[in-house]
């Protein structure tokens, strides 16, 4: 057996042992990674290809896991390959490899281009790509103050067992787990176009949740931590009053106990964005990916009920529902300065003013729906992966008076207050659907009364986003995310963010989820 402080250590020389490339590999511009895409480029050319493009890429990624008093593990990783995509007779072929030298790069450029004239036996739709505009010899990086890959080891695991230390300290509280994921995606693209990218994106994700056991009932509460992950570097955890949410949280969790089972009914119900996100997430970020729309896209909760027929026409929801897609949004997840088509990243509207007017789309996606340029929505989440629509940060715009918490709270005669994510259900059609929080609030006469449980609340889309009546300002904004969201199959994995302020939805169906 060994102590915390010389696990820590070991695994501190492990992660030191395991580095594959330098991070200087990366630097734009760079003459070795231009050398090596000018080989696939020039080696697509030769072959007949009219397009391609190579994607050479790091990935690191470090997590944290804690219990109780206890480190449960330390993984560091570390990943280095390059993807190559063709076009030849209208029609798409992808390879790659782990071994990154010229020769390697020339030969796998090759294997793509027979994979695509193999592909073109069997394709009946002819690939179009919508232009873009050549940026050579740019990079974009998230902006970080502390690089989490370079921050000391021992400190991360000394917040974690605080973390925990603090939400045991708490009568009732039971165990309480920890952790911490930092990822950074080191990305150069080159493309028949003449593009050279360089790119370093960065995300940060601290969390904990504690339970609390009832010996006498057997039965059991848990609670979250509330802050979302963020496309940050480690400030954004030194940022966070993480030692006091655990106190809270840890109170939260053992008054769920004692708490007012809710009585199910029609309900006024005001969501924070702890918990709007995942809301938004499911029942507009997905929807309105323009291959589940159009029947290419079925995994993970099917197609879309927002077919194209009703692009321009149909009303989403009440008109203070604006949302947009946007990969410029800052300290958000799914930001980046370009995508994986070489297109540079931009904000569209999604829903303006209630109306559904446009989809996430990819570069050979958007002459589908009659439009002339990419939204920029492409992305891989490997270099071995092939790049496809991907979900961008879709978030609510908050409104254009300051409208507060407290203006809502104190506008609200009965109703519910939610906070934090929970269970969910939606749909093949993401239409029908059902969302359970963190912890819920009874509102009486405009101010919070007490706590509740067993709550969920039950809808359909539109009828849910045109019961939209009263819609936070910009004080009460705030962004959420998923670390992880799974779509397609081979199934690949995005991060992506969406910000929202406080919202107030009239006469939504409250569910008791213990009967």
């Amino acid at each position: 057996m060994i102590d915390r402080r010389e696990f820590v250590q070991s695994m501190i020389a492990l992660g030191a042992a395991t580095t594959l490339r330098p991070a200087s590999l990366f630097a734009a511009p760079n003459q070795e990674l231009k050398s090596l895409a000018d080989a696939a480029l020039a080696t697509a050319k030769q072959g007949g290809a009219a397009y391609a493009d190579i994607r050479i890429n790091r990935y690191r990624n470090q997590f944290l896991f804690t219990r109780d008093r206890s480190v449960q593990n330390i993984v560091n990783t570390e990943d280095y390959g390059f993807g190559v995509r063709v076009l030849v007779d209208d029609t798409w072929g992808f390879a790659s490899s782990s071994a990154v030298t010229r020769d390697d790069v020339a030969a796998i450029t090759r294997q793509a281009i027979g994979i695509a004239r193999a592909n073109k036996v069997v394709n009946t739709d002819p690939v179009r790509l919508a232009p873009v505009d050549a940026y050579p010899d740019v990079e974009w990086n998230t902006p970080v103050q502390k690089d989490p890959f370079e921050m000391a080891l021992q400190p991360k695991i000394d917040l974690l067992l605080q973390i925990n230390e603090e939400a045991l300290k708490v009568p009732g509280a039971s165990f309480v787990s920890a952790l911490m994921l930092f990822v950074n995606e080191k990305k150069f693209f080159a493309s028949s176009d003449g593009s050279y990218i360089t790119q370093s994106l960065i995300r940060s994700w601290p969390n904990f949740t504690v339970t609390s056991v009832d010996r006498a009932t057997n039965r059991f509460y848990a609670r979250t931590s509330l802050p979302g992950p963020m496309g940050m570097g480690y400030e954004y955890i030194e940022g966070l009053p993480l030692l006091q949410e655990a106190r809270q949280a840890a109170e939260e969790a053992v008054a769920m106990h004692k708490a007012k089972t809710v009585t199910p009914g029609q309900k006024t119900l005001i969501l924070h964005p702890t918990n709007l996100w995942l809301t938004i997430h499911e029942s507009v970020g997905h929807p309105t990916e323009l291959d589940r729309a159009l029947g290419y896209e079925a995994n993970f909760a099917g197609t879309s009920f927002l077919t194209t027929d009703k692009l321009g026409k149909f009303q989403f929801g009440s008109p203070l529902v604006t949302i947009v897609g946007d990969k410029t949004q800052p300290r958000a997840m799914g930001t980046c300065g370009y995508d994986d088509d070489g297109v540079k990243t931009s904000s569209f509207p999604i829903i303006k003013q209630g109306l559904f007017v446009d989809y996430q789309t990819t570069r050979d996606q958007a002459h589908l729906i009659g439009q002339k340029a990419s939204h920029g929505c492409s992305y891989a989440d490997n270099w071995a992966s092939v790049p496809f629509q991907r979900m961008p940060n879709v978030s609510l715009q908050p409104n254009d008076r300051d409208v507060s918490e407290q203006d809502i709270l104190s506008a609200t005669d009965d109703g519910i207050y939610i906070k934090g994510d929970g269970s969910y259900s939606i749909d093949h059609q993401r239409y029908n659907f059902q969302f359970s929080g963190q912890t819920f609030w009874e509102v009486k006469k405009g101010k919070i009364t007490t706590q509740l449980r067993d709550v969920a609340y039950h809808a359909n889309t539109p009828e849910f986003w045109t019961s939209l009546d009263m819609l936070g300002g910009r004080s009460s904004y705030e962004l959420g995310g998923a670390f992880s969201d799974g779509k397609g199959q081979p199934v690949q994995s995005n991060s992506v963010s969406h910000g929202c302020p406080v919202a107030r939805f009239a006469k939504v169906n409250i569910l008791n989820t213990s009967r």
